[in-house]
């Protein structure tokens, strides 16, 4: 009997070792070392002969000139979110990832996907899930494909074969952590198993100009499980995210060779599967009867779709002897930043106080022109002042105090004025940009943060 041979691998970055090591030479993180089994014993003669009859043509090398340039083909499918974070499309041959936590959707997206593609020929490989809960799960979506194709299986040299025979237009695999090949001993989801598996579908992709999705798993501290390798090998990671207490979830993409990295898709959970949100600006708004102190509209952009969204903003005098910072949808580390720019430019004392940030609706933004609502909003509060629901903001605050330009301002000022804002305050820096708009909104520019105060609070 051969001696069973065993290797340390990196969980982070997928880096091979002979003994166990304490930090990883390549990546620096400590305790991500995991013994796995490397030899192959138990491999049948069937899976034997599949592998040898396989044709694998040798590659030369062609010069710039010798290679032919081939257009951007795309399916279009009639999820326009999904659509938008793709760059515009499923392009053949490309390799995508989605990563989401448990429960979030990702299945019932891409199932509905798969549904809406009819008449086209569609293989949906499950490793997770028997056929019956697939078909249950089917019933619930208002699409039906009659050439969709269903495959419980995790080896990836069976699906392979079931490949050739059905010759799919698009295949999604549920889920790349429950995958195996028999070219790799160690369980589903080690580190070996997720980059040879992983590898096999990447050339499947290449080679037959398929497009294929791999849903993935994610760690408890939001990142893609397996080797960081995973990301780098396909050719899209897109996150499925959002909070279960609320029923609207977000697809961001967070990596696309395609078209943009900042595109973001938003969608409804219903009963009967996910639904597209077109304007999600006027979701994310919180409809009052009347105005209230801390609250302020910010105009933001997320890739090319322009975003309007509410900054919320609590200040109020600290019992504690080192006050609160608490943010929900910002990074704690802006908030930060701006209480020191009105600490030390406008002479306002936020260090007896706490403060509370909160962007609702649930969704998470690192756009900087967000900084002129949330100065406003905590302006608002500190002086317990309401501004007019009525007039949105979009401008960068930088640490002298100053009112900084930002991106595609005419974008931001054409959805305000669609959603009936009758009043936009921008950087000073961006007027030329907006002066020749013809729009109904009022354009207010300003350079100075004490400006923005005299105007407001005085």
């Amino acid at each position: 009997m051969a001696k069973i041979k065993s290797a340390f691998f990196c969980s982070n970055c997928g880096y091979e070792s002979s003994k166990w090591l304490g930090k990883c030479p390549t990546c620096l993180e400590w305790n991500t070392f995991t013994e796995e089994i490397i030899n192959k014993n138990n491999t049948s003669n069937e899976d034997l002969n599949y592998l040898l009859n396989q044709n694998y043509e040798s590659k030369t090398a062609l010069t710039l000139k010798n290679i032919k340039s081939s257009k951007d083909v795309r399916i279009l499918s009639i999820d326009n979110e999904l659509n938008r974070v793709l760059g515009g499309g499923i392009v053949s041959g490309s390799l995508v990832l989605v990563g989401g936590e448990p429960g979030i959707g990702k299945s019932t997206l891409f199932l509905q996907l798969a549904l809406s593609l009819s008449p086209r020929k569609i293989l949906y490989v499950s490793g997770e899930e028997s056929e019956t809960q697939i078909k249950m799960r089917a019933e619930r979506i208002a699409f039906y494909n009659e050439q969709l194709y269903i495959l419980t299986e995790t080896n990836t040299q069976k699906i392979f074969k079931q490949i050739s025979l059905i010759e799919p237009e698009l295949i999604i695999i549920d889920s790349i952590q429950t995958m195996h090949s028999i070219l790799i001993e160690s369980p589903q989801g080690s580190v070996s198993q997720i980059r040879q598996t992983a590898a096999e579908f990447q050339r499947l992709a290449k080679e037959t100009h398929v497009p294929i999705f791999l849903i993935g798993h994610i760690t408890k501290d939001g990142s893609i499980a397996g080797p960081k390798i995973l990301e780098h090998i396909v050719d899209t990671v897109l996150q499925f995210e959002g909070d279960r207490h609320y029923s609207y979830r977000i697809l961001r993409t967070l990596k696309n060779r395609f078209g943009n990295a900042a595109e973001l898709g938003i969608y409804e959970m219903l009963h009967n599967g996910l639904k597209q949100v077109d304007n999600p600006s006027e979701l994310l708004i919180t409809q009052k009867p009347e105005a209230l102190s801390g609250s302020t509209i910010a105009a933001t952009m997320e890739g090319m779709r322009p975003l309007l969204v509410e900054t919320q903003a609590l200040v109020s005098q600290t019992i504690y002897s080192t006050p609160q910072r608490t943010v929900t949808g910002i990074d704690l580390r802006r908030l930060q930043i701006l209480l020191a720019v009105l600490e030390k430019r406008g002479g306002f004392l936020f260090g007896n106080k706490d403060v509370f940030i909160n962007i609702a609706g649930g969704i998470r933004l690192e756009d900087p022109s967000l900084d002129l609502a949330l100065v406003c909003a905590l302006l608002s509060s500190f002086q317990d002042i309401a501004l007019s629901p009525k007039i949105c903001f979009a401008g960068e605050v930088g640490l002298n105090g100053e009112i900084r330009g930002v991106t595609k301002i005419e974008t931001r000022i054409k959805e305000a004025d669609k959603l009936g804002f009758e009043k936009i305050i921008i950087s000073g820096y961006n007027a030329p940009n907006a002066k020749n708009l013809k729009t109904n909104i009022e354009i207010v520019s300003l350079y100075k943060v004490e400006e923005l105060y005299k105007k407001f609070f005085v």
